[in-house]
């Protein structure tokens, strides 16, 4: 079985007006995450996202996270492939860790894991 596609995310400089285009522009329903980030809920059979605020030199982007059993594995992987890490694994809390990679073409791609990494990983 292969991995799914399980969040979305736009970024920009300008978090407020993102939140405010897209939900006049969608109609969608979208709450604070903390200062830099929201999440935008998902609508009918859709798939929920979020919107963040991009800082200093990061360039908006738009990019999709997809769900691995293990960061580190589907890294090496990746790499083995062409792709190129640009983000390591990275707690977002308690229970979740995500990873970002560019894969041949230049695309930014998100990784998320939904148990914690070894503290050794």
């Amino acid at each position: 079985m292969g991995n799914s596609v399980v969040h979305w995310e736009i970024a920009g400089p300008d978090l407020a007006a993102l939140r405010d285009f897209y939900a006049k522009a969608f109609d969608w329903t979208i709450d604070d995450a903390g200062e830099d980030y929201c999440l935008v809920r998902p609508a009918g059979d859709g798939l929920g996202g979020g919107l963040m605020q991009t800082r200093g030199e990061m360039p908006p982007y738009l990019t999709v996270y997809i769900a691995v059993e293990d960061l580190t594995a589907a890294l090496n992987t990746i790499a083995g492939l062409g792709g190129t890490m640009q983000v390591p694994p990275t707690r977002i809390n308690e229970s979740m860790w995500f990873a970002m990679f560019e894969d041949p073409a230049g695309n930014m791609v998100g990784l998320l894991q939904g148990e914690p990494l070894d503290e050794q990983s």
